[in-house]
């Protein structure tokens, strides 16, 4: 079973859509120990949901492309292998799982449409993404097909778990902004039709719909949970030098995808956790020049804060002397031993943080920093991801001087 495709050679859904067949009824080897709301039945699987392999099945540079995510992953390739690319299919779903838009989740659509996909007769393309998160529902399959010329809508989404398709959407009219959805009720009536808009992902829109009445409607629900929590709570950071030298004006003390407010989430976090900061100033001193004897933030003039190393001699260092390689260290060292509730991160309010984790992309993420610096702080991140409640995708020109460090999973994206 295939989402509605166009005409040959565009692997996108941009044709028109074919009819949705009825979703195939669960199986006798499909798990049974699921409570009501699907949380007896993870025996073998992690209580956190998360990703563990992206989709791109027709995106920007990528055809047919499944990336497996561990705890820690490194993306690696040479300059135009998709690594960036990678990473904003996997935030632009992120966002899509948050409830937003297309338009906010794909600002600039026609840059996700692989080149050589050619317009139907109806002039539509597309590209085709999606992603497969585990948790305690076993393993649930996302696909989602976006069209984007004539203009930008989903056309189809499927949602599967265990062979069963818990989700289906087709664009039946285009002339309507709706998609026709179909979700597994699994009693007296195989399925639950009705319309559902064209701008955003239908399952995050599940537990606005379906009242869960039948054993088959609370599995369609606590798949659709396990997927919008497993999106969650991503950040997408890569640190700008050029943005964290110079004192910056109090705020809401959570740390921007820039990290150009990183002295102000210093102000707030310094004296929040005593341990965490402690880790914070280890990282720092084995990553930065000269002797590091603590970091600090503290007033510089009307409404400014700025940062400091404290050498330990009376010396002080503003930040705005550091190099590059260590301003870009120290913020993603920062990234790593905080959480959501200090970075901008859109976490899931009705889950318990327990059961929730972040996962930070970070694009270029050896970026600028020595041999010294990234060894450091794959081994911090190492540790940190090991731990469960933090995962790292990181976007790498070579990942060699990975070899030999625990827990890290390299996808090479380099192409013969």
């Amino acid at each position: 079973m295939t989402l509605p495709r166009p005409a040959p050679p565009l692997s996108a859904a941009s044709a028109p859509p074919a009819p949705l067949p009825s979703p195939t009824p669960p199986t006798a080897s499909a798990p049974s120990s699921r409570t009501a709301h699907g949380r007896g039945g993870s025996q073998g699987h992690p209580d956190r949901p998360h990703l563990t392999e992206l989709l791109l099945s027709a995106f920007a540079g990528h055809r047919n492309t499944g990336l497996p995510l561990g705890p820690l992953t490194l993306l690696a390739g040479v300059s135009g292998s998709g690594k960036t690319s990678a990473l904003r299919a996997y935030e632009a779903l992120a966002r899509l799982g948050g409830g937003a838009e297309l338009e906010e989740a794909f600002p600039e659509p026609d840059a996700c449409v692989p080149e050589r996909a050619r317009a139907d007769a109806q002039h539509r393309r597309g590209f085709r993404i999606g992603c497969t998160a585990d948790g305690p529902e076993g393993p649930v399959r996302l696909e989602v097909a976006v069209q984007t010329e004539p203009e930008l809508r989903i056309v189809g989404e499927r949602l599967t778990a265990d062979g069963v398709v818990l989700l289906e959407t087709a664009l039946r009219d285009p002339g309507r902004r709706a998609v026709q959805a179909a979700w597994h009720t699994a009693g007296s009536t195989p399925v639950t039709r009705g319309p559902l808009p064209d701008d955003r992902l239908g399952t995050a829109l599940l537990p606005l719909r379906v009242a869960g009445k039948t054993p088959g409607e609370r599995r369609v629900l606590a798949a659709a949970e396990q997927m919008v929590v497993a999106l969650r709570s991503v950040f997408a950071c890569d640190p700008r030098p050029d943005r964290m030298r110079d004192p910056v004006p109090l705020g809401s003390g959570r740390l921007l995808g820039g990290c150009g407010n990183l002295a102000d989430v210093l102000w707030r976090t310094q004296a929040e956790c005593a341990i965490r900061y402690g880790l914070l100033v280890s990282a720092v001193r084995a990553g930065c020049a000269g002797p590091v004897a603590g970091l600090c933030a503290e007033p510089y003039g009307a409404g400014l804060v700025r940062a400091l190393l404290d050498r330990g001699d009376g010396i002080r260092t503003d930040l705005g002397r550091l190099g590059d390689g260590e301003l870009r260290y120290l913020a993603l060292a920062l990234v790593l031993l905080t959480g959501p509730g200090v970075l901008e991160v859109d976490a899931s309010g009705e889950v318990p943080a327990a059961l929730q984790t972040l996962t930070v992309l970070a694009d270029g993420l050896d970026r600028g920093l020595d041999p010294l610096q990234r060894a450091e702080l794959l081994r911090l991140a190492a540790r940190m991801c090991e731990r469960g409640h933090i995962r790292l995708v990181g976007a790498v020109s070579d990942a060699s001087w990975a070899t030999g460090v625990g827990g890290v999973t390299v996808v090479d994206l380099n192409r013969d």
